[in-house]
């Protein structure tokens, strides 16, 4: 369906919004230009919604704020969308959907609306590095990109200028991909490792989530998995084209790492030499695997020229092991994106045998971190805590099979811990905020958490 077609089909009809923030704000506006009846619930006060509720009562839409604005979602809305972090089983959308209600989102009607080809990526962690890397290599290569989805800004203010020969590059969470019925043309998965379970029910939830982003791909679909992640290497035999990488083996047909060089393989044969590692600028065995999985996603669509002028001159997402500043010998590091012990522990790794003084701990995600108490043992130098989960980090520290009484400072408050690393550290050493929590405990989101490293330590003197 055109856009066009469904602004046609869609004005007059009444449709519910739950959630008024960043993802949903573009689409109400969308809707209302569409002639759309729009009905918009979000537990905020009009106080708390401030400007956002003087425009959206001034166009009409109707809202219904308050501790109980999910009690009349099922009243008159053919469909209703909802916010990503609302899951789609909460009683109030059950009754909506019993009630004859379609329930979906802002992305299920991108994708629906979209003319352009569709690149997406989903992971555990590293994907919106790899989203980055696929959006920079396009727009070197002359292609119109629109970037979106968890990254940049909702895309569906903007549907109306999307063409056929564009591209869509798209970073989707678990949260975005748990109800889709659609995939991309090319879809990314860059590992899946346990998180989010504090929202979703159990693991198999999020891998299911996960693997939405290619089980509606028709048969010229392509996805890109990592053969290194025992999960994702699983996804190869319910897709129809699955596209593999692997920086630890050779693999004959798909993406190696061979020599310090990304090689492509088919029947077991190398056919190109794609790029020589060593001229990437982001550190990290992680970002080489970030790479992999980008370049699987471009492949065809840009020269190998074009990819390494991209690896010479790219310099990473910021909260990415982002170098802070250097201050009495000693260099600070803001990888506040580390959200998971297996995001944290890729970012130790990237400095090697380097051991470091590591600020970790934040809002408590339900994840073991048995196997990352081995991790920092063995990477960290002096290990600070702050947050809600620095009693859990701790114990798994002092239990890990190499513990040897590692220096471990616990603090109550944020500035507070880093001003500890300060204190701590002597010159030659890497202090790095690296949480491997969600930073909900102390802070809005993890750039909130980031910018106030960042802050904190600039201001040092």
């Amino acid at each position: 369906m055109t856009v066009q077609e469904w602004k046609t089909w869609a004005k007059d009809r009444e449709m519910a919004v739950i959630g008024i923030g960043v993802s949903n704000l573009p689409l109400i506006r969308f809707l209302i230009d569409c002639g759309v009846k729009v009905t918009a619930h979000d537990k905020r006060t009009p106080e708390q919604l401030g400007e956002i509720y003087d425009e959206l009562t001034g166009v009409g839409v109707k809202l219904v704020l308050g501790e109980h604005y999910l009690d009349c979602v099922s009243d008159s809305a053919e469909i209703v969308f909802k916010t990503p972090g609302v899951r789609y089983d909460v009683p109030a959308l059950l009754k909506a959907a019993e009630c004859g209600a379609e329930i979906t989102s802002e992305m299920e009607l991108f994708f629906s609306l979209c003319p352009a080809k569709k690149i997406a990526v989903t992971g555990s962690d590293g994907k919106t590095t790899t989203t980055s890397l696929i959006y920079d290599m396009l727009c070197r290569a002359g292609y119109t990109c629109y970037l979106g989805g968890n990254i940049g800004h909702p895309l569906i203010g903007e549907i109306e200028k999307i063409q056929p020969g564009d591209v869509a590059v798209l970073e989707l969470s678990s949260f975005q991909l748990h109800t889709m019925k659609q995939s991309p043309d090319i879809a990314v998965v860059t590992n899946v490792t346990p998180n989010h379970l504090d929202w979703h029910k159990n693991f198999q939830e999020y891998i299911d989530a996960k693997k939405a982003i290619f089980a509606y791909q028709n048969e010229d679909g392509k996805v890109i998995l990592n053969f290194d992640n025992e999960i994702t290497r699983g996804f190869r035999t319910e897709a129809h084209c699955a596209v593999c990488f692997s920086s630890r083996e050779f693999l004959p047909n798909g993406y190696s790492l061979q020599n310090h060089h990304i090689v492509y393989a088919e029947g077991g044969q190398i056919k190109r030499d794609i790029l020589d590692i060593r001229d990437i600028y982001i550190p990290g065995m992680h970002n080489v695997e970030n790479y992999m999985a980008a370049i699987g996603a471009v492949d065809g669509l840009v020269g190998d020229d074009v990819i390494r002028e991209t690896a010479r001159d790219f310099k990473g997402v910021p909260h990415r092991i982002e170098f802070v500043r250097e201050l009495d010998g000693v260099k600070y590091y803001n990888d506040s994106i580390a959200s998971s012990p297996a995001r944290t522990t890729a970012g130790l790794k990237s400095f090697g045998t380097k051991k470091v003084i590591l600020i970790a701990g934040g809002y408590d995600k339900k994840i073991p971190f048995d196997d990352f108490g081995v991790v920092v043992n063995d990477h960290v130098k002096k290990l600070v805590l702050v947050g809600l989960t620095s009693e859990k980090i701790e114990a798994a520290v002092k239990a890990a099979r190499n513990y040897v009484d590692l220096p471990i400072f616990r603090c109550t408050e944020f500035e507070d811990a880093v001003c500890t690393a300060r204190k701590e550290a002597e010159p030659g050493d890497i202090v790095i905020l690296s949480p491997a929590c969600a930073s909900f405990d102390l802070f809005k989101n993890f750039e909130v958490r980031g910018n106030t490293f960042k802050e904190i330590v600039n201001q040092f003197e």
